[in-house]
């Protein structure tokens, strides 16, 4: 009875997966309780797989390739290859493929796409070429590097989980690399093909996907460096040790300081440490100070004359924008008690602690004498401070609206700069890895807190929104399914039924239904929850006919990451909408090269890793 219980709890998740109006991790979640409250798991067997250190180490690298993404490292690499391309159409496909590969092997495959997706649909209208005649081999290529090592895809670490609990011997770093390698040649061989034969050509001009802007963009919009000066102060200026409200520039002058730019020369320092803050009426100007300023030059020229100040060339974007200071758009609420102030009057400034620096009245951009300025209804404002305090701006929505997503703005800030940390962690990582010095959790964890303490994240916050909390929740509640399984004898059932039908055919016949069966079943749930189910199944498998389990298991992380013919895969899913595919194009290219792969593998597989 507990049997039947437990494969019609299954059938109905797979079912439920497939039909994807309900999350899977929710699906999941309800299955888990559904075998603890009808007594067949124990809350400790149920809750187990949240401590399973697989789980563990899979947040760890979402962390890891969050900083790898954040710092533009894989960015960086992508689009240094791809550049070599030479607008030769064909040498940046391979390019592109290749690019996969490398960046697929360290990082989740969705991570893959969604960083060169940008990537690929700017260098093909640079090119003049349709960007979905790359698209597809893009989330196909993508799917094969989940082969290249053993922290590619959730997939293979499942499968040496599994191995593991069942006494048998993890998989090593590049113990799948082998076989991910001779995929990932015959996947570019068959792209190469037919990429001119069964993938569609769209003619439409790709639309822009993300319409907020980045702080350049802003800045370039308002032409704001136009009318930002940098000025420095002379250790004879009569303003240095005032404060900015005894200088009472607006009124004086109509200008605004915006920050400030300092060498701290306390202490001993290998290098100057310089460093900004944000100007407020309480600031007091140094000697030697760096004053960021705007307004117009007429009147920069004649506060610079009073007080005996240089002025030096303007910065450049990437100076004004810093790792503490920021940019961002604001729109006035209907009912904002703005409305009809001017600037000076209006208290913003000493409300929100942020700099009102131009204002977007219908497309006309008003940055001169901005504190004389009456707010009106359907003004935009672009706003200048610390990240902390425009985040805060975001949470206090009374009076304006922010624009944009001035948290993922204040992140990819504070990482800038920091791709060789990145690099450097992540090869750390690797190498532990590699050479199995620390456990693989440990060396993960480590590499993910110091993506966070050495600034390659922002913060914890930040840390926790790069996992996927859809695919920890999903994989640690499908984990203990394994264990409902067997412990009613499902385990052996689905086993036994496959070696009936196929027995016959030797080892060779189960490891190809089982490689079917989750292939087929890959196509419409994702790699994750097919690993988890298959992947015992697989090893239950193996040790009822008496052989070596690595060669169906490895089936199982091949079969369940290669979803070709359909769209319901994240990766697919990413560049449907971006290439303006139907579900038949996924279907007609990869339908054959399903049929390639599991011929392939049926030869590869044994040869790599044999029976006995």
């Amino acid at each position: 009875m507990e049997l039947t219980i437990t494969l019609l709890i299954l059938s109905l998740s797979i079912a439920l997966f497939i039909n994807g109006r309900i999350r899977t991790d929710l699906v999941a979640i309800i299955a888990l309780l559904t075998l603890t409250v009808l007594g067949i798991l124990e809350p400790s067997e149920a809750f187990a797989g949240f401590s399973n250190t697989t789980v563990i180490m899979l947040a760890g690298l979402f962390i890891v390739s969050g900083g790898v993404v954040r710092t533009g490292l894989a960015q960086k690499a992508g689009q240094l290859l791809l550049l070599y391309s030479n607008k030769n159409e064909t040498r940046l496909f391979v390019l592109l493929l290749l690019v996969v590969a490398i960046v697929g092997s360290f990082i989740s495959n969705t991570g893959t796409i969604a960083i060169l997706l940008p990537i690929v649909i700017s260098i093909a209208m640079r090119m003049n070429i349709s960007a979905s005649k790359f698209l597809i081999p893009l989330a196909f290529a993508s799917n094969l590097s989940g082969l290249m090592t053993l922290i590619s895809t959730p997939t293979n670490l499942i499968v040496s989980q599994i191995l593991v609990d069942s006494g048998y011997q993890k998989l090593g770093f590049f113990s799948i690399t082998p076989l991910g390698i001779i995929a990932f040649i015959v996947g570019i061989t068959y792209l190469l093909v037919v990429r001119n034969r069964l993938l569609p050509e769209d003619n439409k001009k790709q639309a822009p996907t993300n319409h907020s802007s980045s702080p350049s963009k802003l800045m370039s919009r308002y032409h704001l460096t136009e009318n930002l000066h940098r000025v420095k102060v002379t250790e004879v200026s009569p303003i240095v040790n005032q404060s900015l409200s005894e200088l009472n520039l607006p009124f004086r002058y109509h200008l605004i300081i915006l920050k400030i730019e300092r060498k701290n020369n306390e202490g001993l320092h290998l290098l100057p440490n310089t460093y900004q803050e944000m100007a407020g009426p309480n600031s007091i100007i140094h000697a030697n100070d760096i004053l960021f300023i705007q307004g117009s030059p007429t009147q920069i020229a004649k506060f610079a004359f009073d007080y005996q100040l240089e002025i030096e060339p303007h910065s450049d974007n990437e100076k004004f924008v810093s790792r503490e200071i920021g940019i961002a758009e604001v729109l006035l609420n209907p009912n904002s008690k703005l409305i009809n102030e001017t600037v000076m009057k209006s208290g913003f400034r000493e409300k929100y602690q942020l700099n009102i620096i131009g204002i977007n009245r219908k497309g006309t951009f008003i940055l001169e004498d901005i504190s004389d300025v009456r707010l009106r209804f359907g003004d935009a404002l672009l706003v200048q401070g610390t990240w902390e305090e425009i985040e805060f701006l975001t949470k206090d929505t009374s009076e304006v609206v922010v624009v944009g997503q001035p948290k993922e703005y204040a992140s990819i800030a504070t990482a800038n700069g920091k791709a060789h940390i990145a690099a450097a962690i992540l090869l750390f990582m690797v190498f532990f890895m590699v050479f199995d010095i620390l456990p693989t959790v440990v060396s993960v964890s480590i590499a993910a807190v110091l993506m966070i303490f050495t600034g390659c994240l922002r913060n914890m916050d930040d840390a926790y929104s790069q996992i996927n909390w859809e695919i920890i929740i999903l994989i640690a509640s499908m984990l203990p399914m394994g264990t409902a399984l067997e412990k009613t004898g499902g385990m052996s059932v689905i086993s036994n039924t496959m070696i009936n039908l196929l027995g016959g055919f030797g080892p060779l016949g189960v490891l190809a239904g089982i490689y079917l069966v989750t292939t087929i079943f890959g196509q419409f749930i994702s790699t994750t929850a097919t690993a988890v189910l298959f992947a015992p199944i697989a090893m239950n498998a193996a040790m009822e006919i008496g052989v070596s389990p690595y060669p169906f298991v490895m089936a199982v992380a091949a079969a369940a990451g290669l979803s070709f013919t359909t769209p319901f895969s994240p990766t697919n899913a990413l560049v449907m909408t971006a290439g303006n595919y139907k579900f038949m194009d996924f279907f007609r290219a990869g339908f054959p090269l399903i049929f390639i792969m599991f011929i392939v593998m049926m030869i590869v597989i044994p040869f790599l890793y044999p029976f006995s």
